[in-house]
């Protein structure tokens, strides 16, 4: 077999089904380069994800995407320069440098650059998320970007969307900011509807907010990617609504960490329709 000339990898559970490696050997092909990108799931190697984590650099490796549920985990093992991640607090890219695990967070400049694709300017209004978790840390962080007026955060950990509502007041003290304990009740008059938990992927069926709810809404983002076509977005277009899917924050996010990876350039169009064929 041919050396690889960048050695990647994604610690997370639930993972068989990432198209991270193809997104990322494309790349590489794109720039006459050998791409091994690893699926590092902890239970299928028998380690905890930290010690998977700990041991990579040693192995070769340029860096790891972290995702769900290690994205707020491995905070303390990296060190983040950027105190808008800091602010995050949580982060789905490290590169090895120099003895460091530097953090960074691609899935909050992936939905930005996913959602003015879709809307360009258009204003968000106000916003249901559900879920306050990694990904729902970085896509809260990027409706502030995108001037969100109000944002209303349910999880079934009230702990969580409480301690993410304080971190968006500190860094936008004019965002209104609510948290709810009942998404249905939540969605009334939001206009942006947002599923940031793992409900509706392979393995883990469902919507976690029902069809009659989304009256409101005009526009709704799943971070979900596998299936792109989740029961949330599929409701959610029946009933006229703008869809913006899992699979564009997927696909902003790969593109941004593999520049943070490698500096190298890419041709986003010819990789679209590559990973689409």
């Amino acid at each position: 077999m041919t050396a690889p000339d960048i050695r990647l990898g994604l610690i997370g559970d639930n993972i068989a089904a990432s198209r991270s490696p193809r997104l990322h050997e494309l790349a590489g092909l794109q720039n006459a380069r050998v791409v091994q990108y690893d699926r590092l799931v902890p239970q299928d190697l028998g380690q905890s994800w930290d010690a998977i984590f700990d041991g990579l650099a040693a192995k070769g490796y340029r860096g790891t995407n972290i995702t769900y549920p290690y994205k707020e985990k491995v905070v303390p093992r990296l060190v983040i320069e950027d105190p808008l991640v800091r602010a995050i607090g949580a982060c789905n890219t490290a590169i090895f440098d120099q003895g460091r695990a530097l953090g960074h967070n691609t899935d909050y400049s992936g939905f930005v650059a996913a959602y003015r694709r879709l809307r360009g300017d258009t204003p968000t209004g106000p916003v249901l998320m559900i879920g306050t978790g990694g990904v729902g840390r970085a896509v809260a962080f990027g409706l502030v970007a995108l001037g969100t007026p109000e944002i209303r955060l349910v999880d079934m950990d009230p702990a969580k969307a409480r301690a993410l509502a304080e971190d968006l007041r500190a860094a936008a003290p004019g965002l209104r900011v609510i948290v709810g304990e009942d998404a249905a009740t939540a969605a009334q008059g939001a206009e942006g509807l947002i599923n940031c938990t793992p409900v509706g992927m392979v393995g883990k069926p469902g919507t976690p907010l029902p069809a009659t709810a989304m009256a409101s809404g005009t526009w709704a983002f799943d971070a979900v990617y596998t299936p792109v076509d989740t029961q949330f977005l599929t409701d959610a277009a029946a009933r006229g609504l703008q869809i913006l899917s899992g699979w564009e924050l997927f696909f902003y996010q790969g593109v941004h960490a593999w520049t943070l990876f490698t500096g190298l350039p890419l041709d986003e169009a010819r990789l679209r329709a590559d990973l689409l064929a």
